[in-house]
C-alpha cells in the first residue's frame, strides 16, 4: 500500500517539477589588489616589506621575466605584486593567509607565489654574495678590517646562527634539534667589514658543530687552496687555529696577548652586528620559518640576498616596529613553548 501511494505520487506530479533546472555558476570574486609602490610613502612602504622602493624596484627587475605569467588571464598576479607578498611573508614570518589577504590573492596562490619567488631571489646568491676575489678587492676588504681595530690581514669573519624550523619529520629528524632543544638549521656566514655577508651555507641540521661545518665548506677549501693568498678569517674558540683561520687567546698572559684578544673581539663583532641587523630587518630569520626544509633553506638564503641587496642600497639600519601580525605570531609561539611544543 505504502508502494503505491508513492508511485501514485510521482505519477500526479507535473512533468514539468522534474526537469533539473540548470545550475549557475557562482561568478569568480577577486580580491582588491592595492598597487603598495604608488599608494605608500617610502617610509611605510619600507615598514611593511623591509627595503625601499628603489631596491624592490630593482629586485622586480632582476627576475621580472622568470616570475611574470604569459597572458592575464584569470586575473593573473604581477611580478611587482608577486615579489611585495613574498616580502611581506619575510616581514611577519606568518601563515600564508595573512600576506595572501594583505596584497589581495588566495592562500593557495600565497602558496604558490612565495615559493617561487623565493627560489628566484635565492639564485641571484652567485652575484650578490660573493667573498672577495681580485687582489684589489682582498686589498681592500683588508684595510676595511684594519680600520676597525687595527688588526692585519682580515678579509671576513666568520660564525654561526640557529634559524628555528618545524620538525621536519622522518627518521633523521632528531639530528635538526639543536643544544638549546629546538629544531634548527645552523646557518655559517662570512661577514664583511661593511656588514655584507660574503659567503653562506644553510643546509647544516641544529645538531651539527660550527667548526665541522666549516670544515666540510667550500669556503675552507678555498683557503686551503690559498685562494687568498695570506689573507685571515677570524673566528670564535670553536673553531680551530690555522694559517687562515685566527681565534681568541683563552687565557691571554702578556700585554701584547690581552690587546690582541681585544683588537680580535671586536673585529669580530661585525659578524654578531650583521647577524641582528639580518634578523631585524626580516622577522622570519628570528622568529622561525614553519615551511618544508627545502623552502626553509631557500628562505634563508633568499633573506641572505635581500640583505647585501639593502646595503648596496646604503638601507640604513633601522628599528622596525612590529606590526601587529608579528606581535600575534610571538604570542602564539610563546603560548606553543609552555605546552611543551616547538
Amino acid at each position: 500500500m505504502e508502494i503505491q501511494n508513492i508511485v501514485d505520487l510521482i505519477t500526479s506530479t507535473d512533468s514539468s517539477d522534474n526537469e533539473f533546472e540548470p545550475q549557475v555558476r557562482r561568478p569568480r570574486v577577486f580580491k582588491e589588489r592595492r598597487n603598495y609602490l604608488l599608494t605608500m610613502n617610502n617610509e611605510e612602504f619600507k615598514k611593511r616589506f623591509r627595503l625601499s622602493k628603489n631596491a624592490v624596484v630593482h629586485i622586480i627587475d632582476q627576475i621580472r621575466d622568470k616570475i611574470a605569467h604569459r597572458t592575464d588571464r584569470n586575473n593573473a598576479v604581477s611580478p611587482e605584486n608577486q615579489v611585495l607578498l613574498t616580502l611581506r611573508f619575510y616581514a611577519l614570518g606568518t601563515i600564508y593567509q595573512a600576506v595572501g589577504d594583505f596584497v589581495g590573492v588566495s592562500t593557495a596562490t600565497a602558496g604558490r607565489i612565495i615559493p617561487r619567488v623565493t627560489h628566484e631571489i635565492a639564485k641571484m646568491r652567485k652575484d650578490i654574495i660573493r667573498m672577495p676575489s681580485t687582489q684589489e678587492e682582498i686589498n681592500q676588504a683588508k684595510l676595511n678590517f684594519f680600520s676597525i681595530a687595527k688588526f692585519p690581514r682580515v678579509i671576513g669573519v666568520i660564525d654561526c646562527t640557529h634559524v628555528k624550523i618545524l620538525s621536519p619529520g622522518g627518521d633523521n629528524a632528531e639530528i635538526f634539534r639543536n643544544r638549546k632543544g629546538y629544531f634548527s638549521i645552523n646557518v655559517q656566514i662570512v661577514a664583511g667589514a661593511d656588514l655584507k655577508i660574503k659567503n653562506i651555507v644553510a643546509r647544516w641540521p641544529g645538531s651539527a658543530h660550527d667548526s665541522n661545518i666549516f670544515s666540510n665548506s667550500r669556503i675552507r677549501a678555498q683557503f686551503e687552496d690559498n685562494m687568498f693568498g695570506d689573507a685571515l678569517l677570524l673566528g670564535d674558540s670553536g673553531y680551530g687555529v690555522s694559517n687562515y683561520m685566527m681565534t681568541i687567546l683563552n687565557e691571554p698572559r702578556t700585554e701584547g696577548e690581552q690587546l690582541y684578544n681585544e683588537s680580535l673581539i671586536r673585529t669580530r663583532n661585525t659578524v654578531e652586528r650583521l647577524f641582528g641587523v639580518l634578523k631585524r630587518r626580516f622577522p622570519i630569520i628570528s622568529l622561525g620559518i614553519k615551511s618544508s626544509l627545502e623552502l626553509t633553506q631557500g628562505i634563508i638564503v633568499a633573506c641572505a640576498v635581500l640583505h647585501n641587496i639593502a646595503r648596496d642600497f646604503n638601507e640604513e639600519e633601522l628599528e622596525f616596529e612590529e606590526d601587529c601580525e608579528v606581535q600575534r605570531f610571538q604570542h602564539y609561539i610563546v603560548k606553543d613553548k609552555k605546552n611543551g611544543l616547538e
